[in-house]
């Protein structure tokens, strides 16, 4: 018999449901009215199984010894509680997916760092609509059309240009 009786369930309900995203809710609900369904019926057996009357059986059964027999087997019997043989992989296993965890925290926390620089940045500079050419080409050297050091032609777009090479496009053979 288990060692211990299951009187509640181990699973933090509310937790779980904040992490649940809005289209599995209904699979988290059938899967929570489930597990509370298990948990009912085991609690409305009783705890002990119920005890056999032996002199009853002895005063009912005509054969020599069969009872007695029958009740030296019982009490022998002894169902073990399964050994726990997950527990360890599983501990295994959460350490290293919280090592993922402060990993991407870190790596995110990076990247918020970097993008709170670039905002700075792009807070600091004049309003689009307020700008001059010369102010975006301050801005923005690597997009600013520049006809001294790099003229373009109208429309000034990639493809216009004369040394363009179309990437996608498939080689010709003549």
């Amino acid at each position: 018999m288990a060692s211990r009786r299951i009187t509640k369930s181990a699973v933090n309900w509310a937790a779980l449901s904040e992490r649940v995203p809005e289209h599995q809710r209904a699979q988290f609900l059938a899967f929570k009215t489930k597990s509370d369904g298990y948990l009912r019926r085991v609690l409305a057996n009783p705890e002990q199984a119920p005890a056999i009357d032996w002199a009853y059986y002895k005063s009912k059964v005509p054969v020599a010894g069969m009872v007695d027999d029958f009740q030296k087997q019982y009490g022998a019997l002894s169902i073990a509680f399964p050994a726990d043989t997950v527990k360890p992989q599983l501990d295994a296993l959460e350490k290293e997916i919280k090592s993922d965890i402060e990993k991407f925290k870190t790596e995110s926390n990076a990247r918020i760092s970097e993008y709170k620089k670039q905002l700075a940045h792009i807070a600091s500079l004049i309003p689009y609509d307020q700008m001059t050419l010369e102010d975006y080409r301050d801005a923005y050297p690597e997009d600013a059309i520049d006809p001294i050091n790099k003229p373009t032609f109208w429309p000034h777009t990639p493809e216009e240009q004369h040394d363009y090479v179309d990437k996608d496009a498939q080689p010709s053979h003549h």
